[in-house]
């Protein structure tokens, strides 16, 4: 039998809608159900979106909190714990979104009269998924910036999950950075007509951003430059434009320029939010997460994953068990690569209601655990969680950049050495 460390913790996701648009904790009793079928398959806990667009959408700084408090009630009754994710993008728009909340609607209303709020690409088309990197700093919404927003939603969460958080049934905050919660932009949205594997647009139009380039370029000694103008549309592919072909214009020291820029406002974005997040959540015994494309195992950052599409064969498990240890278990202590942890989407009736689907998932479930008895305590399994602390010294944007550099891929063995068998 392999060593307790060789363990991976799931995390199930709950349904997008599991509380309404309305800020109601509907269907209670099939919910409830539907959790101890999770704790009977030894699942070690939940993952939920706390939507802004539900919480806020009275006011500004009006949050009700009453339907997540129920739910997080329940999820304790049924012994699971939870990973909470502080959703301050819309959801509907993406892959598998079957339920549509938007942004809160006093926010929407001041996207009428200012729509430079929202993500714009070259045409003037905007994106209202989430706000504009450009209003990070800008105090446009009764006097807030989206910063101090976000900040004013997280600190009022802790407030209000203050018992949660104290028996550490909340033990992971994950904070979305950008549409569908991944720190990234807009850049193929299917909603105005991207197909993969079109290249998708820079979505950097608004006034707020086109600022902040010119400001850029002149400080570059270059304040004639603008914005790329042939870099394509959303299903172009990257040799029918003059920027992204063979030595096209993004090896220029103008393409230079604007990308680094573009993906430095991606940094400062993540790196603002995520202070407020440590800052809201300090001494509380959680970890802080988020969604981002990273060489985490090289920086020896804890890597979580996720199950793009619903799967409840064998071969989709036994794929999952290898991403999850890439070398295999170690029956002598903690194995060489191993994620952190493991949402799988999602949690429905075709789970846990087939005998079939549900038997496999079990089956699945113990092989996460390694062949392990289910432990509720991360502890056990080498997952200390400490009283959060403040953020050390800012790490550079040159440092972050050089942690973001292609790395080879790591290696994976030919097959996971726990199958799950059908």
């Amino acid at each position: 039998m392999a060593n307790i460390l060789n363990y991976v913790p799931v995390y199930v996701m709950l349904p997008l809608g599991v509380v309404t648009a309305k800020n109601v904790f509907e269907n209670q009793d099939e919910i409830r159900r539907q959790l101890y079928k999770l704790e009977e398959a030894k699942v070690d806990g939940v993952m939920v979106d706390v939507w802004w667009g539900i919480i806020e959408s009275r006011g500004p700084k009006q949050y009700e909190w009453g339907a997540y408090r129920s739910l997080f009630q329940l999820v304790e009754e049924c012994g699971l714990k939870v990973q909470a994710i502080m959703s301050f993008h819309q959801c509907g728009g993406n892959v598998g979104d079957v339920v549509y909340i938007p942004l809160p609607q006093w926010v929407l209303d001041l996207g009428e009269s200012n729509p430079d709020i929202f993500y714009t690409n070259r045409r003037g088309t905007r994106n209202k998924e989430y706000l504009t990197f450009g209003v990070d700093n800008e105090p446009l919404f009764q006097g807030r910036t989206a910063v101090q927003i976000y900040r004013d939603y997280m600190k009022s969460f802790r407030e209000n999950m203050s018992d949660f958080l104290d028996k550490c049934v909340i033990i992971d905050i994950e904070v979305g950075l950008g549409p569908a919660g991944e720190l990234r932009y807009p850049s193929y949205p299917q909603n105005q007509g991207w197909n993969f594997p079109g290249i998708g647009e820079f979505q950097c139009y608004d006034k707020y951003l086109r600022e902040d380039f010119k400001k850029a370029a002149a400080d570059a000694q270059h304040a004639e430059w603008d914005f790329p103008e042939d870099a394509g549309q959303y299903n172009d592919r990257p040799d029918g434009t003059g920027f992204f072909r063979n030595n096209g214009t993004y090896v220029t020291e103008r393409g230079k320029l604007f990308l680094t820029w573009y993906s430095n406002k991606l940094l400062l974005h993540g790196d603002q939010i995520l202070e407020e997040a440590n800052k809201a959540f300090c001494g509380c015994k959680v970890n802080i997460a988020a969604k981002v494309l990273s060489a985490s195992w090289r920086e020896n950052i804890d890597a979580a994953g996720e199950n793009a599409l619903p799967r409840y064969d064998p071969n989709a498990y036994n794929q999952i068990l290898l991403n999850a240890r890439p070398n295999g278990a170690n029956r002598g202590g903690a194995p060489k690569l191993k994620m952190y942890g493991m949402t799988y989407l999602r949690l429905c009736g075709q789970l846990v209601d087939n005998d079939y689907n549900f038997r496999i998932f079990k089956m699945f479930m113990r092989k996460m655990h390694a062949d392990q008895e289910y432990h509720q305590n991360p502890e056990d399994y080498g997952k200390h969680i400490y009283p959060l602390e403040l953020s050390k010294s800012k790490i550079s944007t040159e440092d972050l950049l050089e942690a973001t550099k292609p790395m080879g891929p790591f290696p994976f063995n030919s097959e996971t050495d726990m199958t799950v068998e059908g």
